[in-house]
């Protein structure tokens, strides 16, 4: 299949939540009671069981006006994916599309992926020992049907489809909104599948890193020393089978009386 990708354009959110509440009801999440901290936006951030998060946020422009700034949260889909590096379990995996699918049946629950990943997204629930997080709806895709949030969306802010379509869809959209608007999504960790048009400047937006990437202690450890580890382990064991060949097995050496 050709890589998709979802397009986010934050300049036409309305803040409505029906991408939130799709994908609860698409993916079965159970409800939980939250505590209201002085804002519209609930649960205050992504949970276990809740994958997409509309972030509410105040913001005050160059000209002192006070206005909302309403962002869709959730898993970028990363095509060098931190997470995808360093679980041990193979639960992480690239899908057909360049998403980040996610076996629960194979998580561990060791949570590597919840401090590698630059965008803090997977989420742990401690009653099942499992980590959470947004398929991007590999299972619609393979019918044919886009992600429950595009399909919820009644303003048009997300889109879905090919990878360079979307691509060229995000920077003609930025062009036509002109001043500080942006593409963000394809300039680090290889590429995201998930594509925002940011009406603001990147730093403006709460929670949103403006150069995310893969931890270096992972590179260098997935990367570069577990390679070489594995070439020597290989060494070892070819040595040893040589060394057998030529000398044949060890046998204890004969007591000398």
């Amino acid at each position: 299949m050709a890589e998709k990708a979802k397009l986010i354009d934050l300049s036409k959110c309305t803040g409505c939540r029906g991408c939130q509440l799709a994908c609860k009801q698409w993916n079965q999440q159970p409800a939980r009671q939250t505590r209201n901290t002085g804002s519209y936006q609930n649960p205050p951030d992504l949970q276990w069981n809740t994958w997409t998060l509309i972030r509410f946020q105040e913001y005050e422009d160059k000209k002192g006006q006070l206005r909302w700034l309403f962002r869709k949260d959730g898993c970028m889909h990363c095509t060098d994916a931190a997470c995808v590096k360093v679980c041990p379990s193979g639960a992480l995996s690239y899908s057909g599309i360049g998403s980040v699918d996610l076996d629960n049946d194979k998580c561990i629950g060791c949570k590597e992926c919840v401090s590698a990943c630059p965008f803090s997204i997977p989420r742990y629930d401690s009653m099942t020992d499992r980590i959470y997080k947004c398929t991007l709806c590999t299972d619609r895709i393979k019918a044919d049907l886009p992600p429950a949030c595009v399909r919820a969306c009644p303003t048009g802010t997300l889109q879905f489809g090919d990878k360079d379509k979307m691509l060229k869809l995000a920077y003609k959209r930025a062009k036509e909104l002109g001043g500080e608007a942006s593409v963000y999504g394809d300039q680090f960790v290889d590429g995201t599948h998930v594509i925002y048009v940011l009406p603001e400047k990147v730093d403006v937006y709460e929670k949103l890193p403006e150069n995310p990437s893969v931890p270096l202690s992972i590179i260098v450890w997935k990367d570069l020393l577990k390679p070489l580890s594995l070439l020597a382990a290989g060494g070892v064991l070819a040595g040893s089978f040589l060394h057998y060949i030529i000398h044949g097995p060890k046998t204890p050496d004969e007591d000398n009386q």
